[in-house]
Parts: structure tokens; C-alpha cells; sequence
């Protein structure tokens, strides 16, 4: 029985001993948890200044279509203006040649 312990001891004991963790395992893991942590607080920072960036090219982007939706406004009221003008001229051109005819007839 004595033996028996004895051999289960030896197997036992190195088995404990090689499977604990060092110091030094536990300082290497500390260190890789901090440069996660500080991957993590970096990404985070990178996201909060794509958020920000983001939001100041929505920001733009709802003036540009503010100042095109005007520009567009103004070119149809051009168009507008334009075609009253064309119509307008059409008629004096049409009165103007009646006139002429009639005044051809005398």
C-alpha cells in the first residue's frame, strides 16, 4: 500500500507542479489582457470619430440638397419666366404681321 502511494505520489506531484501557472504566466497574461483593453479603447475611439465624421458629412450632405433643391426651384421659375416671354413675343410677332397684312391690303 505504502508503494502504491508512493508511485501515486509521483505521478500526482510533477503533474500539480507542471500544470500550475508561474508567475510569470500570469504576468503574460496581464500584459496580453492590457493590450487588448487598449485595442478595444482604440477601436473604440476610431468608431466615435467615424460616428462624428458621419454625422458632419449627413450634416453637409442635407445642405447640399437643400441649396440644389432652391437651384432647381429658380431654373424652373427661369424656364417659367422664359417661356411666358416666348409666348409673349410670339404674339406681338403674330399681331405685327397681321397688322402688316392688313396694312399690305389697303
Amino acid at each position: 500500500m505504502k508503494k502504491m502511494f508512493l508511485i501515486t505520489m509521483m505521478l500526482v506531484l510533477p503533474t500539480l507542479v507542471i500544470s500550475c501557472a508561474t508567475t510569470g504566466d500570469l504576468e503574460k497574461v496581464q500584459t496580453q489582457q492590457k493590450m487588448i483593453d487598449a485595442k478595444a479603447d482604440q477601436a473604440m475611439k476610431d468608431a466615435q470619430a467615424a460616428r462624428t465624421a458621419a454625422d458632419a458629412a449627413n450634416v453637409k450632405a442635407a445642405e447640399t440638397s437643400g441649396r440644389a433643391e432652391s437651384a432647381i426651384k429658380a431654373a424652373e421659375e427661369r424656364e417659367k419666366a422664359a417661356a411666358e416671354k416666348e409666348r409673349i413675343a410670339d404674339e406681338k410677332a403674330r399681331k405685327a404681321d397681321e397688322t402688316f397684312k392688313k396694312s399690305m391690303k389697303k
